[in-house]
């Protein structure tokens, strides 16, 4: 059978992990006070429930991705639509702390079916080991869902409620989100992806292979959920006001998608390795310029601009790593189930990363940038061992 035709597959999953993403993990930046004054709790309250959904998406991730081998994954994409309108609709009725964790809860579990693990499974299941054009290209779009969704969210906040915000992405999963993955990708007879039994068996040096990728993909998501928190504030602990603070932690959006492109066009014949090293070090240098360099005040707001770039471009390109590193090193097989495990690390820190780093700005202002840095220099090392793993690739015509 001929391979679907990669275009209208791209727009609509780029769309719809906009979508996800927006409505979803970027929601707590801006309704976390709004929902916490309300309620009468602290935001911390709310970031806590918030970090709960991301564990459980982390536990079902394995659970979702042999899921997503064996069936391919439109089904998935589309019951996480559902699943994500019914988590908004009860986190827009919530009328205390048990009723909020209860919602994040269950859009945790929409997490675990909707975001990028699984729609990158889902290409894979569709293009087999030549899946990384169309795993880079939904990135491409999605890489926007801060710079689009965040002034959305904060608009309908201010005109309709944090309820009112909620209801309405809740029904723009059913309307826009629900048919992008139900008619536009294709249902495949079978997926390309290999799927064996529910235990991994990677080559003899494939499971320290393994154990370094999460890692990387551990200490980098940190940093980027760490940025994605804290970003604004570490810019005025530079001395910056606060609205230009903002003005400048809003370059994150458009560096990632510029260093996708990059990805996209030039790195393609490289391996994915050497996008991911080169990547790994953009977040260090950045804190280096930021922080060797911070006086006089003149000065300050250029540095932050390269700071903020070099980190939403690094953070871009890794973002495309987490999904063409593991399959340009380990082939289709079995695909869907080692995105899930090697992502669990990865959601776990990310659900401590905002608290981590709040208390660490709290003792150390912009100096806490050093364990970002230096985490950022350990992935690398990481990277450095890690050599594509010598197995035979799995075939790519099964369908």
């Amino acid at each position: 059978m001929s391979e679907p035709k990669r275009l209208p597959i791209v727009l609509s999953l780029g769309l719809a992990q906009t979508l996800g993403w927006g409505s979803t993990y970027y929601l707590p930046a801006i309704l976390a006070n709004p929902i916490a004054e309300d309620l009468g709790i602290s935001s911390g309250n709310v970031f806590g429930a918030f970090s709960l959904a991301l564990v459980l998406s982390a536990v079902l991730g394995p659970m979702i991705g042999r899921r997503i081998d064996h069936r391919g994954g439109r089904p998935v994409l589309v019951a996480s639509s559902v699943i994500f309108a019914l988590g908004l609709v009860l986190l827009s009725q919530a009328i205390g702390p048990v009723t909020l964790w209860l919602a994040w809860l269950i859009i945790g579990v929409g997490m675990a079916m909707g975001l990028y693990e699984s729609a990158f499974s889902t290409l894979a299941g569709i293009y087999g080991s030549n899946a990384r054009n169309a795993i880079t290209g939904i990135t491409l779009i999605a890489g926007f869902a801060s710079t689009v969704c965040w002034p959305i969210t904060a608009g309908l906040e201010s005109a309709l409620g944090w309820r009112g915000a909620c209801l309405v992405w809740a029904s723009a999963h059913i309307l826009l989100g629900l048919p992008l993955n139900r008619f536009m990708l294709p249902r495949l007879k079978k997926s390309r992806v290999i799927a064996t039994d529910d235990t991994l068996q990677p080559p003899a040096n494939g499971r320290l292979t393994m154990a370094l990728l999460a890692f990387v993909f551990a200490v980098t998501w940190f940093t980027s959920t760490a940025m994605a928190a804290h970003l604004p504030r570490l810019l005025q602990e530079t001395g910056l006001p606060l609205a230009t603070a903002v003005l400048i932690a809003g370059l994150v959006g458009p560096a990632q998608v510029g260093a996708r492109f990059l990805e996209y066009s030039l790195l393609q014949r490289f391996h994915p390795l050497l996008s991911a090293r080169m990547a790994s070090m953009t977040h260090p240098v950045g804190v280096v310029c930021l922080l060797a360099f911070n006086s006089p005040l003149a000065f300050i707001s250029p540095l932050a601009v390269v700071f903020t770039v070099l980190h939403g471009a690094g953070n871009g390109i890794l973002t495309i790593a987490k999904g063409t590193l593991p399959l340009a090193i380990f082939g289709p097989q079995d695909y869907g189930l080692r995105q899930g495990w090697l992502m669990m690390p990865a959601r776990a820190s990310q659900a401590f990363a905002p608290v981590v780093f709040a208390v660490l700005i709290d003792d150390f202002g912009i100096h806490a940038l050093l364990l970002s840095a230096a985490l950022g220099c350990l992935a690398f090392a990481a990277l450095m061992f890690i050599r594509p793993v010598a197995s035979a690739p799995a075939p790519t015509t099964a369908r």
